[in-house]
């Protein structure tokens, strides 16, 4: 193949000379695609090919006496190679962001994986009762343990907490106002905005108090005939100091139940287990929320609780059964998969002596420096030898991530890499590429891996990982 002026008379023979889709498929070259790819996905690439070498020659950058069919074929390969991996793939996690919403937030704990694996492979008594051999519920799995845990009447369960707080919205002050303090119109991920939900709930934001400062008497003085609800929402992803004051939980409750109200709690990022435990500050649990009198909780499971993605309601019996009932539910609500994570990880809480071993998420927030000094040495040892590898050892920070504990940074142990000949975008690119994929961070034009974030076992993969990505750079093999 050789390049051309547009105007050369040779453009009409190498036009010519284009098979068709029908005989291209036919060849021995097509035949050893077939083999590895479904024919839709070959048929695809080979017209995708032709038409590019098509327009080539219109264009007059090819021109060919005969079919180059070694090239034709050997694009339409690289152009089916991406699908031979999924689209999503595991990724080992080097950010030191524990709950981490680009990774996919938290890690499930081995039984949650179990149960997961073991509802997926065949039916499943998602809405069967087992006992009666009548139609049951699909939340029977998980309220009792929600109710348990958090001493609240009901529960609820549904995709996520924004479908929780718009179903609980929808259902109760659809049509009314909603009062809220101006400190928590807050925006959470993917900019959507409290107002935003509220109003898509059906309901009129009445904004209370000032940014900083709100009390008890700014919600009361702002009720009218038409308000439903009171909101607060919790400062998960925020925080605001200094002059600052809100009134408690009890003082809100109280004001609902004397004025008819219901007050409605969005938590956020909920816990149900007390983080001052593990030495972490204080982040208000559920069972706290539902014990000051607050009518409807809602808050995530795939946060601080380390389960699966999923909103979950819990509060006053009859509010709940309201929310069963409103058309709104079917639309948001939880599937079987998620059902049966949720199961195993709430079970894990029963255990309170145990549950910080065998939730991930709380493992790792509570993991101690020293652990993570060893794990920093056992990471360079697996990268001395690398030749042009610089490796080194630093003391960093951490953060939970996901919405929660905005202020608390976490010291933690990092190693940091630099490799001759390789720029640190680009030995993370490679990293990236890898199989599974290894994730850190960049400072001072070195590649960075938190150890708070990695497991022992991901240690071996990541040397791999490494050594290779230099060792391709040296000999001038391009990333894939």
């Amino acid at each position: 193949m050789h390049v051309v002026p547009s105007s050369s008379p040779a453009a009409p023979a190498a036009l010519r000379a284009l098979p068709q889709v029908q005989k291209l498929l036919e060849s021995t070259e097509a035949a050893a695609l077939l083999a590895e790819f479904p024919r839709v996905l070959v048929t695809e690439a080979v017209r995708g090919a032709l038409d590019a070498l098509r327009r080539a020659v219109l264009d007059g950058a090819a021109c060919f006496e005969s079919f180059p069919a070694d090239s034709f074929f050997d694009s339409v390969r690289s152009a089916l190679e991406p699908l031979r991996h999924d689209r999503m793939r595991r990724v080992i996690n080097g950010t030191g962001i524990v709950i981490h919403t680009n990774l996919g937030r938290a890690p499930l704990a081995e039984p949650a994986v179990t149960a997961v694996a073991d509802v997926a492979a065949g039916y499943t008594n998602l809405e069967f009762d087992l006992e009666s051999g009548t139609r049951g519920s699909r939340y029977a799995a998980v309220t009792g343990l929600l109710c348990r845990l958090t001493g609240a009447e009901a529960a609820l369960v549904v995709n996520n907490n924004a479908a929780a707080v718009l179903l609980a919205l929808s259902a109760v002050a659809g049509g009314g106002e909603a009062l809220v303090s101006r400190s928590e119109l807050v925006e959470i991920g993917g900019s959507f905005r409290v107002p935003d939900v509220i109003r898509q709930g059906g309901a009129r934001l009445v904004e209370v108090g000032t940014t900083n400062k709100t009390r008890a008497s700014d919600y009361e003085a702002a009720i009218t005939p038409e308000t439903r609800v009171v909101l607060k929402v919790h400062q998960s992803n925020y925080r605001i100091v200094g002059f600052t004051s809100a009134p408690d939980l009890a003082e809100l409750a109280d004001l609902g139940r004397r004025r008819g109200l219901v007050v409605m709690e969005d938590l956020g990022s909920g816990t149900l287990f007390d983080l001052r435990d593990i030495g972490l500050p204080h982040e208000p649990t559920v069972r706290e929320s539902v014990a000051s009198g607050i009518d409807l909780v809602m808050f995530s499971a795939d946060k601080l609780l380390g389960g699966p993605q999923a909103g979950i309601i819990v509060g006053r019996r009859d509010l709940v059964v309201q929310l069963k009932k409103h058309p709104l539910l079917r639309a948001v609500r939880i599937d079987k998969l998620s059902l049966a994570a949720l199961e195993a990880t709430l079970k894990l809480y029963l255990d309170p002596a145990r549950v910080v071993a065998a939730v991930p998420v709380l493992a790792m927030l509570a993991t101690p420096l020293h652990r993570l000094e060893e794990r920093a040495g056992r990471l360079a040892e697996l990268l001395a030898g690398i030749d042009g590898l610089e490796v080194a050892g630093a003391e960093g920070k951490s953060y939970s991530g996901g919405g929660s504990l905005p202020e608390t940074a976490l010291p933690t142990r990092l190693v940091t890499l630099r490799a001759a000949g390789l720029g640190t975008a680009e030995l993370a690119r490679r990293l990236r590429l890898h199989r599974p994929a290894v994730v850190g961070r960049i400072a001072a034009d070195r590649f960075v891996l938190d150890m708070r974030t990695l497991a022992d076992a991901d240690l071996p993969v990541i040397a791999t990982a490494i050594r290779g990505a230099v060792r391709a750079a040296v000999q001038g093999v391009p990333a894939p």
